[in-house]
């Protein structure tokens, strides 16, 4: 009677178990749905060994036996080295140029996960390994730099080798970066000596302005000076055939009136002699013409003669 009585309640019990059961698997299996977004790696790691790798969608994994660790492999990170927000950090900065000058530099490092697995696995601390591993490298290139070109002109030689021979150590080290980017922020003398520095800098820079002044002065002054000579050259050639041709004139034109002389002396020294007046006289403001028996009797007078003067004729 009594089981009769209980096997309503068993029968119930067992569908009961039977749901609870479908629905811990349901549960179980749902949890081992795991969604890999864009630009995101997954590593899958069954029993805390790196066992495979999930690009971007859904994927499953087995529950209490693999876990999985996303790691977005787009984003671009970064580092400060030198410094921290405002505040120096004097044990990275510090650093000794090729010329044996300290200098304090500051950079910032940009990088990109390449490799998931190795960037999770490989380093106990990939961004303070990567710190380490770029102070190495920043010292290394100021160590074989003046000082000069540190500061100044050498900067992006600086920043591009930096970033070279860091990518090549953390290669070494199969970090699974990729550096992106090496920016140099502050390079400059330390504090107790950065004024006289900068006024060796100014001092410098000053010789430096001059020295171009003085070669633009020269490269201005020596072709004008060629110039005005050519040109003197240019005068002097022109005046030589000026002279040369007008003296050939001359003894062309000596030569025809001595041929017309020799034809007719005395009707050429008459032309010659009145052409010669022509000229003369073409110069003179004031004429006084003299007969020749007033002009026997007259005495020269020096200085001109006043418009009343006896025998003046128009």
């Amino acid at each position: 009677m009594l089981s009769r009585t209980l096997s309503p309640f068993r029968n119930l019990g067992r569908k009961l178990g039977s749901i609870l059961i479908a629905v811990a698997v349901v549960l179980v299996l749902t949890s081992g749905v795991f969604v890999v977004g864009p630009g995101e790696q997954g590593v899958i790691r069954t029993f805390g060994k790196h066992t495979g790798r999930a690009g971007p969608g859904p994927h499953f994994r087995i529950p209490f036996v693999q876990d999985v660790d996303v790691v977005n492999v787009e984003n671009i990170r970064r580092i400060e080295v030198g410094f921290r927000g405002d505040k120096q950090v004097a044990s990275e900065a510090l650093m000794l140029t090729g010329d044996e000058n300290i200098v304090e530099a500051g950079m910032i490092i940009q990088y990109q996960v390449s490799d998931a697995a190795k960037y999770l696995f490989e380093l106990r601390d990939p961004e303070e390994s990567l710190r380490a591993t770029a102070e190495v490298a920043l010292r290394s290139m100021v160590g074989r730099t003046k000082i000069d070109d540190v500061i100044t002109t050498g900067r992006e030689s600086v920043q591009a080798e930096t970033r070279d021979w860091l990518q090549k150590l953390m290669d070494q080290y199969q970090s699974g970066m990729t550096i992106t980017e090496v920016k140099l922020q502050t390079v400059d003398a330390p504090d107790e000596v950065k004024e006289a520095f900068h006024d060796v800098v100014r001092a410098r820079e000053e010789k430096e302005k001059l020295i171009n002044q003085a070669m633009g002065y020269r490269a201005d002054l020596i072709p004008r000076a060629r110039g005005q000579a050519r040109q003197i050259e240019r005068e002097a050639e022109a005046y030589r055939e000026e002279r040369v041709l007008k003296a050939r004139g001359d003894a062309a034109k000596f030569e025809s009136q001595y041929a017309e002389y020799q034809k007719a002396p005395d009707v050429t020294r008459r032309r010659i002699h009145l052409e010669t007046m022509e000229r003369v006289l073409a110069k003179v403001d004031k004429k006084t013409l003299l007969a020749d028996d007033v002009a026997k009797s007259v005495l020269p007078l020096l200085g001109p003669m006043t418009p009343g003067a006896a025998g003046e004729k128009k």
